[in-house]
């Protein structure tokens, strides 16, 4: 069939004897028949729906990998959700053991620098190396005992909130209802003498005190002076900013420790108010607590032990180069 409607175009003829095409002689009309042309038209429709077929079949194997790559993506981001979600807690666990966790703040009695319901970052990691606790610093301390005896656990009635409330008190996301911690200012440290006389100021190792971030209207003793007082080594002495309102170290005189704070107590420092975000803010240490003397509990003693030492030791040196020389 395609051989005659070529050989009709280009006006060639064909030779005798073939089964498949007519003789077509040079004066003779070359127009195709009428089913010539209908068979023609049937095998380029053919010829282009089999082309169809191909495209068509090409397209829907692609859309159906893509759905196929799409369902196992879905399942794989379910299967990898809990993972996910366990390595998160995990590291909110480790962070709240280690390094860093959050306190909200429930009184009055560090205002103003801290106000009821903020939150603050409590730093835990350097007291594992060995850090102490020093003047100025606002800090977290467990509860060194009656100091909050009558203050009822702030726990909710309802036990799937108590639930709620456990579990990220556990991970570090809110405070522990059942950990009973408080957070003041230190003021003296252990080998200190502290006292605060009628108004005031406080003084530490015989040096006033300026202490602007007192709440205003407060005076330095509040309505408890105090003092003097040596703090034990390994204990801290503490007050809160509202000096009117805050039961710190003043208060708990005639219980064991005179008042003082063991350190091992303290589970850190807050260094900034984290939440809200109006009151985002650093907690730096006071400038009053740089003063020159106010870390003169026994300021001399190491110089001294060093220069006893090296006096003894100058006869063995001179002993030792003469032997060498």
């Amino acid at each position: 069939m395609g051989d005659l409607v070529i050989g009709a175009r280009s006006g060639a003829g064909e030779p005798e004897g073939s089964g498949s095409s007519r003789t077509v002689r040079s004066d003779e009309s070359a127009e195709p028949s009428d089913s010539t042309e209908d068979s023609a038209g049937q095998s380029a429709e053919e010829s282009d729906a089999g082309d169809r077929d191909v495209l068509g079949g090409g397209a829907g194997e692609d859309d159906s990998a893509e759905r196929s790559g799409k369902d196992r993506k879905q399942r794989s981001f379910w299967k990898e959700l809990p993972i996910l979600v366990g390595i998160a807690l995990i590291l909110a666990l480790v962070i709240k053991t280690f390094f860093v966790q959050a306190f909200s703040i429930p009184s009055e009695s560090m205002q103003n620098t801290l106000q009821v319901g903020d939150r603050v970052l409590v730093d835990k990691l350097t007291p594992w190396f060995g850090a102490e606790p020093e003047r100025g610093e606002v800090v977290v301390f467990h509860d060194p005992g009656g100091w909050l005896n009558d203050e009822p656990a702030a726990q909710s009635s309802n036990s799937f909130v108590r639930g709620v409330q456990d579990v990220l008190s556990f991970i570090g996301l809110m405070p522990s209802a059942n950990e009973k911690d408080l957070i003041k200012r230190v003021i003296a440290v252990g080998g200190d003498t502290v006292e605060c006389a009628d108004d005031g100021p406080v003084k530490v190792n015989g040096i006033a005190l300026n202490e602007p971030y007192i709440f205003p209207g407060n005076t330095p003793c509040g309505t408890k002076p105090f003092g003097p007082v040596k703090v034990p080594d390994g204990r801290l002495w503490v007050m809160g900013d509202h000096r009117a309102d805050s039961l710190d170290s003043r208060f708990h005189m005639d219980q064991p420790g005179g008042g003082t704070v063991p350190v091992d107590d303290v589970v850190g420092r807050a260094f900034v108010v984290a939440w809200p975000l109006d009151r985002w803010a650093t907690l730096p240490v006071p400038s009053t607590f740089d003063q020159k003397g106010l870390a003169a509990a026994m300021p001399y003693l190491p110089p001294v032990a060093g220069a006893v030492g090296a006096v003894g030791l100058l006869p063995l040196a001179r002993r030792l180069g003469k032997k060498e020389s």
